[in-house]
């Protein structure tokens, strides 16, 4: 058993992503708190990402399922057929190969929890 928390765990800036085309809402960044270090599981990787006002991720897939947990702010997460908005205690699974994207709307920062599965 391991615990965990997350005022002890450090921000990390993560790269910037491809802008996301017609979106105006603000600059592609954001940080990572890794949950579990690199090979802490053989079954998925886990971290808190955090959105300044109008941050994405740009289009993007993952080979497993991807859940998202939000757990601060407001945010939109979208694919190619469909966008929903998110507040806290909202829950998204994405499937493997969903082309997608998530982040905080124009007028919020979001956080959220990802938990991705590990291809093996």
């Amino acid at each position: 058993m391991k615990l965990l928390r997350l005022s002890r765990i450090d921000q990390e800036p993560i790269a910037t992503a491809t802008p996301i085309e017609g979106w105006t809402g603000g600059e592609v960044s954001r940080t990572r708190q890794p949950l579990l270090p690199e090979g802490a599981s053989e079954w998925f990787s886990s971290s808190v990402v955090n959105f300044g006002k109008g941050c994405t991720t740009g289009w993007h897939t993952h080979a497993t399922d991807q859940l998202l947990v939000i757990t601060s702010g407001n945010g939109i997460v979208a694919n190619e057929h469909e966008s929903h908005h998110v507040s806290v205690g909202d829950v998204v699974q994405i499937l493997p190969g969903e082309n997608h994207w998530h982040g905080a709307r124009a007028d919020s920062s979001m956080g959220h929890i990802t938990i991705t599965g590990i291809v093996r």
